[in-house]
């Protein structure tokens, strides 16, 4: 498969024709070992896959779906998707066997080795192919040969793509992360959206004098900081300078990623104290609360917000320029959806599950049931976006450049058995920088090398 000219523009080519032309959360903390597959037993088991539908037959019997969405929105989002699945397809079932999110990732592996639902949930990005790469995913490819004529754009179709060529991987929604803030704090104090770093330092220091906390911020499950990471990694250094220190091309003791660390140590002051004690879920609810002024996440955020006036209440402006040079062009905006099993137990079944929420009509179920998160379909109905939504896909359209999420971006052991004790050592410490990335880069050279 050719690609474009460069990996920048390759990725930034990933974007759905519905974003590049109107206009995951759940971010994944994963450990697994790329060069070594565990066969430990499962923490994660299917609750069965049952009735006829194997490849060529009748699809009919249940499909069991293995879910991350455990929080109560997304869940019943999930839920509602399936339910009208059902009612579209006499004679299918679709049982959701929902898993804690962090217990999910952390277990991954092992369920894909054990006896894993017919169809599961993950995300676009590297460790996709990973999974297609090592013979744990099941090729989807004449699922596409549908979608692909149905709203669904040929760069939805590359993202969806294995190293093989082949498909595994079926697109449902994407979102962006960037700064969230609720509209009546920042008209109630005068705030205005900052553009460069120094403004919003100035920015923090005024939300302090005025009794808030100028970044809610919670790591006590490892992932929420890498976006920091990024987002800054980003802004010093640029884009392709990421893409290739995520792919192990670029030295991790380099003084272009202490640049990140020291610009990173600089901003901790306007950080929530005691992070690594607080949930994402806690520190979204400071900024619900209105005692944060900002947050920087995915805009999943608004999870937390009640629909209506007050998830009216929240927008975000784009993470702060620190570099003239380098602007702040780039942004993140991971892709979620569907994978499928080796040997599903029910595999016409999940084929026609799959085909289904890839469509317009499925999509259009979820976003209305969690207005967080974006359709991937170009024919899914815009105009029932909420604000949010609508900003998202603005957003999303008028980036150059567009990463995934660092533990997507880079190999799944690497960002979990590495970058997350890594940062929040640094959460921790932030004073023996040095120290930091040399011990990143020792383990970054073995862990590629494998």
């Amino acid at each position: 498969m050719s690609r474009p000219a460069s990996e920048a523009e390759y990725l930034a080519s990933l974007v759905p024709a519905s974003v590049r032309g109107v206009s995951r959360r759940t971010l994944l903390r994963g450990a697994l070992g790329a060069g070594t597959l565990l066969a430990a037993p499962t923490l994660l088991s299917a609750c069965g896959g049952g009735g006829s539908g194997g490849s060529g037959g009748a699809a009919t019997g249940t499909v069991t779906v293995g879910s991350n969405q455990s929080d109560a929105v997304p869940k019943a989002a999930i839920q509602a998707v399936m339910d009208a699945f059902q009612k579209a397809n006499a004679g299918l079932t679709a049982k959701v066997n929902t898993i804690d999110h962090n217990s999910f990732q952390e277990n991954i592996n092992n369920y894909l080795q054990g006896s894993p639902d017919d169809v599961w949930m993950w995300f676009a990005g590297y460790r996709m192919r990973f999974f297609a790469s090592k013979g744990l995913a099941g090729d989807v490819s004449d699922v596409w040969k549908d979608l692909s004529g149905a709203g669904m754009s040929d760069a939805l179709k590359k993202s969806s793509t294995g190293d093989d060529g082949k498909q595994y991987f079926v697109p449902s929604t994407y979102y962006p992360w960037a700064m969230f803030y609720r509209k009546s704090v920042f008209e109630k104090h005068g705030y205005a959206e900052p553009k460069t770093l120094d403004e919003f330092k100035t920015l923090g220091t005024q939300m302090k004098k005025d009794g808030l906390v100028p970044i809610a911020f919670g790591d006590k499950d490892g992932w929420p900081a890498m976006g920091t990471f990024d987002q800054l990694n980003l802004r010093v250094n640029g884009y392709d300078f990421h893409v290739n220190l995520m792919a192990g091309k670029e030295a991790w003791n380099s003084d272009k990623v202490k640049a990140v660390f020291d610009t990173w140590a600089g901003l901790l002051e306007f950080h929530q104290p005691d992070s690594l004690g607080r949930t994402w879920q806690e520190a979204a609810q400071t900024l619900q609360q209105k005692k944060a002024g900002t947050y920087l996440l995915g805009s999943f955020v608004a999870q937390q917000f009640a629909k209506g006036a007050e998830q009216e209440d929240l927008t975000f402006f784009n993470f702060p320029e620190i570099d003239s040079t380098i602007g702040a062009d780039a942004i993140e905006a991971p892709i979620d959806g569907y994978m499928m099993a080796k040997r599903p137990k029910n595999e016409a079944g999940a084929k026609k599950l799959l085909g289904y929420v890839g469509s317009a009509a499925a999509q259009n179920i979820v976003v209305k049931a969690d207005p967080s998160v974006i359709a991937t379909n170009d024919q899914a109905d815009k105009a029932a976006y909420t604000s949010l939504q609508k900003k998202s896909v603005e957003f999303v359209s008028q980036a150059k450049s567009i990463a995934q999420f660092m533990d997507r971006d880079t190999r799944p052991d690497f960002a979990s058995t590495v970058m997350i004790p890594a940062i929040q050592s640094f959460l921790k410490n932030p004073k023996d920088i040095d120290g930091l990335v040399n011990s990143i880069e020792k383990q970054k050279k073995s862990i590629f090398a494998s």
